[in-house]
């Protein structure tokens, strides 16, 4: 599934501030001009592919969830490498006691193409008995490289290429807690007959912790919420399970990626309403490949058999991979830059009351701590405007 033409983020087509021409009166749209024969523009989608072979591109990708949800073999699973080394289990490695950031970087390189690669990994999140405001040192660190990239935006001065450490998606890991539950008390006897469907409850949904930090984070960054080990979820329970988490989501008014205020056409609508329809995906992560039917496949080997990570019918690991990789990888880093950082930019030059004149430089304090823990009070909203009549200066 390919996604539309990207548009670079110089020409901030995202912003709704008026243009300073917008005195001058304003003029009928230009009718289309006829050409008497190719004049070679379409060149210039090959001078952008050279460039970015020589410049390469930078996606920085965050998950969270709680200890033993297989997040760093997920992450492994995604991009065919060891980006992060899984730790076995020892009695030797104490729970952290609070949770950590750790951030690891890599240049992955296909086809003659470098990608910069940063994971940043959250031991310890949810693990501890009083969870309250555990999303602080997350928030906190989303923030940290807003503020980062903004004083390195304030200088005179100013690098050509201003590293990007900003987060450009949370993949959020939901424990799999859907299974049934009975309804009354399960048979004594291992023989008993199992009772019929309408005997059982609902399965459960997301947790109050879940639902607290997700409210939080859609604010600040683009999250992609999946359910992590699906393996074992049933199919019914798995979709139930789904059906519920949505139900919350909307309840709740969580706004995960891809937002439905940021579809830009038609194409789009019918692209994420698909993806809207199945997150949170239902994924199993597996870095070890196995002999199936004379081919190597990556997957988790059971008693029962072999789980494929690449097969639809076993898991839904190629729909968050071709999200995040394949078709939308561009536009996560454009909504992180024409919408959440400008979010924050706006709250932060607010704060400072000084507001520019003129061309200059803007003296912006650092942020405090409790500014960097507020996941902002300006609403996530649609700053593209359709079929805008404003002229270019």
């Amino acid at each position: 599934m390919d996604r539309r033409d990207y548009v670079p983020c110089h020409m901030d087509t995202l912003r709704q501030s008026p243009s300073p021409c917008s005195s001058r009166p304003s003029s009928p749209r230009t009718p289309p001009f006829e050409m008497f024969g190719p004049v070679g523009i379409e060149a210039v989608l090959d001078q952008l592919k050279i460039k970015a072979m020589k410049t390469g591109f930078e996606f920085n990708i965050m998950v969270v969830g709680q200890s033993g949800l297989g997040k760093s073999t997920m992450v492994n699973t995604l991009f065919k490498s060891k980006v992060w080394k899984s730790a076995m289990p020892s009695l030797e490695v104490p729970t952290p006691q609070t949770l950590e950031l750790h951030s690891v970087s890599h240049v992955i390189e296909e086809k003659g193409l470098k990608l910069k690669l940063t994971v940043t990994d959250t031991p310890g999140f949810g693990d501890q008995i009083n969870n309250d405001k555990c999303w602080d040192p997350v928030l906190g660190y989303i923030n940290q490289q807003y503020e980062q990239y903004l004083q390195e935006e304030l200088l005179i001065t100013r690098q050509r290429h201003i590293p990007d450490t900003r987060v450009h998606c949370c993949v959020y890991f939901v424990p799999p807690t859907g299974h049934w539950l009975w309804a009354g008390s399960p048979p004594h006897s291992d023989t008993a007959a199992p009772p019929p469907p309408p005997a059982l409850s609902c399965p459960d949904s997301l947790r109050p912790l879940d639902i607290e930090f997700l409210r939080r984070l859609c604010r600040t960054v683009n999250v992609v919420p999946v359910i992590a080990r699906a393996d074992s979820l049933t199919i019914e329970e798995r979709e139930a399970f789904r059906s519920r988490i949505q139900q919350n989501l909307k309840t709740h008014c969580i706004e995960v990626y891809p937002q439905k205020c940021f579809d830009e056409d038609i194409n789009d609508s019918i692209l994420n309403g698909k993806i809207r329809e199945q997150i949170p995906f239902a994924v199993v992560g597996a870095d070890q490949e196995h002999l199936v039917n004379g081919r190597c496949v990556l997957g988790r080997k059971t008693k029962w058999g072999i789980i494929e990570v690449e097969n639809i019918a076993h898991c839904e690991f190629l729909l968050l991979r071709d999200l995040l990789i394949r078709s939308h990888l561009q536009d996560l880093k454009d909504i992180t830059h024409n919408v959440h950082y400008e979010n924050y930019r706006v709250i932060r030059l607010n704060e400072s009351h000084q507001l520019p004149r003129g061309p200059g430089w803007v003296n912006l304090a650092p942020a405090s701590p409790v500014q960097l823990t507020s996941p902002g009070c300006l609403k996530v909203r649609r700053r593209a405007q359709k079929d805008s009549k404003d002229d270019e200066c």
